[in-house]
């Protein structure tokens, strides 16, 4: 039987998964949320296909199990159904970086009011630790025997292009900090790009290199388009570098669902509706 927030589920996540600090960080935003007067029927877990992906079992929230690299599509129709609810969006690098990039890049553009947390640790855990877009070139797993030239993608810099209103980088390993960005990212108006790495405690444990190379800047304008950009090519996820946590980048926009005249039309219809449904009851 299931009591409070976390569930009764059986964790199956490794020993020392970066996923349990996440998953104790967004519980914990949630109960501040709801302490604060935001109800837990008003929040939508939605996640991907991956080890990330059982935070909808482990959350006594509601939650939507997507398909592989697609949660952020999902998480945009939710967003457009019922645009008063708060989406979080829970994928990993494997799904969203890969298969899913061109609904995260367009989600970002578009400025749709939801909060992507990618659970990004490199690798893909669930299937036994093959490469993904963010893994090191002298990574090598099952899916690439051989040596490669491959380069890692750069998601904060990908983001910034597309034009997200909200781009931040967490840490498992930094819990306070992380529970923070979760906060203000799901307080942000407008879409919230959170890149968390993390470690996979089986195929790619990358603490003591973590440990290292994460800091939090103490003079940084998140405004500041240029100076963010600057920030995230210290890092081009190849093991060298500083590793800027915090927010990046923060700009206020329109939203997607109020971004047009015909959505902003639509979202009033609909207001006014569920006010003469609810007047009608009394």
């Amino acid at each position: 039987m299931t009591t409070g927030i976390i569930t009764d589920a059986q964790n199956t996540w490794c020993p020392g998964c970066g996923n349990f600090a996440i998953e104790h960080a967004l519980k914990d935003v949630i109960l501040r949320l709801e302490a604060e007067g935001t109800p837990r029927e008003k929040m939508v877990l939605v996640s991907g296909i991956g080890c990330h992906a059982k935070m909808a079992d482990y959350l006594n929230i509601n939650s939507f199990y997507s398909l592989h690299g697609r949660s952020v599509s999902f998480a945009t129709g939710i967003c457009m159904a019922n645009p008063d609810l708060k989406v979080i969006c829970c994928v990993g690098d494997g799904d969203a970086y890969a298969e899913g990039i061109a609904h995260l890049l367009f989600a970002a553009k578009r400025n749709v009011n939801m909060t992507v947390l990618v659970h990004n640790n490199r690798v893909y855990g669930l299937t036994k630790g093959q490469f993904t877009p963010t893994s090191p070139g002298e990574y090598h797993s099952k899916s690439n025997p051989y040596a490669s030239n491959d380069l890692a993608f750069n998601p904060p810099e990908l983001l910034l292009s597309a034009g997200c209103s909200f781009v931040a980088r967490g840490y498992s390993r930094r819990g306070k900090e992380l529970k923070e960005l979760i906060y203000d990212g799901i307080s942000h108006s407008g879409f919230s790009f959170i890149d968390i790495l993390q470690i996979c405690a089986s195929y790619m444990d990358k603490t003591e290199e973590y440990d290292e190379q994460v800091y939090v800047p103490v003079s940084h304008n998140p405004e500041d388009f240029d100076a963010a950009c600057r920030l995230v090519r210290e890092y081009r996820y190849n093991d060298s570098g500083k590793i800027a946590l915090g927010i990046l980048f923060q700009e206020k926009r329109g939203t997607f669902h109020v971004g047009t005249p015909y959505l902003q039309q639509k979202y009033e219809d609909k207001q006014s509706f569920v006010m003469r449904f609810i007047d009608g009851r009394r």
